[in-house]
Order: structure tokens, then sequence, then C-alpha cells
């Protein structure tokens, strides 16, 4: 009997039992979707919660002095060459190159003095791609150069201060000495970052403004954050970035510098592949439970096939023929099932805003705010391991009956009523 003919053979197969058959795709499609919508949450979630990550923090690389990570004090600043600053932005998957200055610091009003954490950047060199904080401001305005006057506070830092528009701040840090220095700025605006902990202790201020207070020549800076098109290329940067530089600096990827959000995120990645597991566990059961009843059912058949000829192989190969149908037209069903779901959940997605905002301890994790509004996108290597996965399992859970099909007694079976 030819290939062909056992493939035709299967199909014929499968539709004598069309309920059963019909039920059999839905779940298969049904856990299909489900895996893709979990891992597509997971994959737009957490690829927007990195770019946040690095937009709050030093960027998705990020260069420093050797000290710094152990010791994050001014006096062990550096400062990065307009040459070589040149040279990494030339790098295929480097989007911008960006100063910063940040370190501790105690703010003062008239009514109050709170500790603070302080960013110093330079508003001609950000933008949105860079700087989370500019999205957030509800009053005053935003930096236009690295020399302007004014301080931007955390809303909750602003109100603990009792500080508004055009009131006096004095901030207290210490400088490249380590000396205690001071400076005074009135409030030019207000932002908030969706972070509980970020907007009670947040401060803004121009590089410009910062350097001349503690001294640092025009290109000196605590750290150098480097931004990426791709975050998910943040190692093989920053590999190439310490080739280039040598030892004269630490390169870190945004999960050394926050390894709090990196341990968050694997907790998440973990729970979720558990589920995904599950599902599969499920799905392969279903599959196997009807390609095991259809072989008891047709014992006799088999039994009779193998009298006239047909051997224990080309029943194997039958039987898994019509696992791989299954496999098939569920991934199939699958697609259909998902596209219309994942088409509005990539461009429009869900505000979580109203729910969330019962709890605004959810907003914040490691500091960063996230983004209420939930939107997918999965990345393809693992949209393919998903339909892949689908086609194994499914094949998988074939084996045990197409060999059961293949090891009928034909003297036995044919006495069966």
């Amino acid at each position: 009997m030819t290939g062909s003919a056992i493939v035709k053979m299967a199909w014929r197969n499968l539709w004598r039992q069309r309920r059963r058959t019909v039920l059999t795709l839905i779940s298969i499609a049904f856990g299909g979707f489900l895996a893709v919508l979990m891992t597509a949450m997971q994959d737009r979630s957490f690829a927007d919660f990195i770019d946040n990550a690095a937009r709050f923090g030093a960027g998705h690389v990020t260069l420093q002095h050797p000290e710094y990570q152990d010791q994050p004090t001014l006096t062990r600043s550096i400062s990065l060459s307009e040459e070589d600053r040149a040279k990494d932005s030339s790098d295929e998957d480097v989007l911008k190159i960006v100063d910063r200055t940040a370190g501790q610091a105690m703010v003062s009003t008239a009514s109050d003095t709170f500790g603070a954490m302080f960013i110093a950047y330079d508003p001609e060199r950000e933008d949105e791609n860079t700087m989370e904080f500019t999205e957030g401001l509800t009053a005053g305005k935003l930096f236009e150069t690295a020399k302007d006057d004014g301080i931007i506070l955390g809303r909750t830092l602003a109100k603990n201060l009792d500080a508004n528009l055009g009131d006096k701040v004095v901030f207290t840090l210490t400088d490249r000495s380590g000396e205690i220095v001071s400076g005074m700025e009135r409030v030019s605006g207000i932002v908030t970052t969706g972070s509980v902990s970020t907007d009670a202790a947040l401060v803004l201020l121009p590089i410009g403004t910062v350097r001349k207070v503690v001294g640092y020549d025009p290109t000196e800076t605590t750290q150098v954050a480097v931004f990426l098109d791709n975050g998910r290329k943040s190692v093989e940067v920053a590999q190439r970035l310490r080739e280039r530089h040598g030892g004269d600096y630490a390169v870190l990827t945004w999960d050394e510098i926050q390894p709090e959000i990196k341990a968050f995120i694997a907790m998440k990645v973990g729970g979720g592949r558990v589920f995904e597991i599950v599902i599969g566990i499920l799905v392969a059961a279903g599959i196997f439970n009807t390609i095991l009843m259809s072989v008891l059912e047709r014992t006799r058949e088999f039994g009779i096939m193998l009298a006239i000829g047909y051997s224990p192989r080309q029943l194997f190969a039958m039987v898994m023929a019509e696992s791989a149908f299954l496999g098939a037209m569920g991934l199939v069903l699958g697609v259909l099932l998902t596209a219309g779901p994942y088409y509005y959940l990539y461009n429009t997605g869900i505000d979580m805003g109203p729910i969330m905002a019962e709890n605004m301890e959810s907003f914040d994790i490691g500091g960063v705010g996230m983004d209420t509004v939930l939107r997918i996108g999965i990345f393809p290597e693992n949209a393919a391991a998903i339909a892949i996965a689908i086609v194994v399992a499914t094949l998988a859970a074939g084996i045990y009956p197409a060999w059961k099909a293949g090891r009928v007694d034909p003297v036995e079976s044919i006495n069966l009523v």
C-alpha cells in the first residue's frame, strides 16, 4: 500500500467520528490560544517594562566608574570623549547615548526637609525614548537646556515639602571631593511617574547646574546611559562596548544595574512557563484519549487489515498520520481563533488603570511604574516554539495508540463481536 493511500485512509478515519474529531480540534486550538495570549502578554509587558526601567534608570546598557556600582557616590565619575561617544553611537543597535548624573540629596523648603534621589540630565540630548519622567509632567514646564534654572519634583515629594511652582527649594549633596555643597532653585515643574516610591523621592535637575555645584568638568558625569532599539540585545551590545573601551569603564546591562527587576521578571516568566506546560499536558491528554479510543474501536478492523497483508508499520504510519492531521488542523484553527483578539490587544489593549487604582502599589515594581494599558506582542521565536510544541505534543500523543494498532492479533481481533 502506497504512502498516499495510507494518508487518504487516515484522513477518512478522522471523520468517521466527526463530533469527537471536532471537539479534539477545538481543544487543541483553545490550548494554542491560551498559550499564545499568555506568552504574548508576558513578552510585551516585560519588554515594555524593561524599556521603562531603562528610561527611569541609566539605559539598557550603562557605562560608569568601575567602583560606582558598589559605592554610588559623586566622587566616582567618568568622562566620555566625543570621539568615543561617536564610536559607541555608530553601533547598529544603539539608539542614543546620553549623560546622567544621579545620587542622593537632601531637599528643603521653609516647611520641611526630606531625603531624595536626584537625576541630572541634558534635555537637549534626551527625548521620550530615553527619559520616562518627561511624559508625566502635571504642572509647570520641563527644562529646555542643560543650564536652565529650576528644579522639578515628584508629585508626592512636592506635597510633602509643601512646595508649589515658584517656591524656593534648597538641595544639598556631596561634591566630587566628598564635601557637602548646596544649591537653590525655584520649583519649575511637578511630575508623576506612576510609582509611589519614586514620586515621593524624585528630583530632576539640569545636568549643567549639577556639574557647576559639584565641580564637574563639562563632560563629566556619573553614568553614561546607552539606549537600544531592542532591549533584548543588551548583553551583545555591552560585550561590544567592553571590547571597545577595555577596562576604562564598567559596562553593565540593565539587569545588572537593577537586579530586583530581573528577579521579578524571571519569577513571572517561570510561572508562565509552568502554566503553559499544564495547558500542553491537558491538550496532549485529550488528543491521546481521542486517538486511543479510535484505535480500540477499530481493533477488529486492524485485525482484518493485518490478515489481508497490511504490515504493522503501515498501521503505525496510518495512525500517526491521523495525529499529524489533528495537529496541523488544530494549529490552523488556533491561528484563526487567536487572530482577532491578538490584533485588538496588540493595537488597542485594555486599560487596567481603574482596577489597579484600587491598589497603588501595583503600579510600582522596583521603583519603576508599569503601564496600566494591557497590550500584547509575542516574540517570533516564542510563536514558533508554541506551534512546534502543538505539533510535537499531538504526534507524541499518537505514538502509543499507533504502536498498539500494529500489535493487534489478527485471529483474536477478527473473532471480536
